[in-house]
C-alpha cells in the first residue's frame, strides 16, 4: 500500500504500525511514532492498523548542541 512516511510517499506491505516500525529496521531502537498527526505510544502499535494514504511519523531524540 502507498503512504506518507515521514513526509514521503512510501510503498509498505504492513498492516500495523508495529510492521511498519520493524520494517524500516527500527524495531530495537527508541522511537516515537505518529499516525495522521496523532501520537500513538509504543503498547499501542501493534494494534494500530494502517491504511492507504496514511500519513505516518516515525522519529529519534538525536543528541547534540
Amino acid at each position: 500500500m502507498e503512504l506518507v512516511l515521514n513526509g514521503r510517499k512510501a510503498e509498505s506491505a504492513a498492516r500495523t504500525l508495529a510492521a511498519l516500525v520493524e520494517e524500516q529496521g527500527l524495531q530495537d531502537a527508541k522511537v516515537a511514532t505518529a499516525l495522521n498527526g496523532q501520537f500513538v505510544p509504543e503498547a499501542l502499535r501493534a494494534t494500530t492498523a494502517l491504511g492507504g494514504g496514511d500519513r505516518v511519523e516515525i522519529v529519534s531524540p538525536r543528541q547534540g548542541g
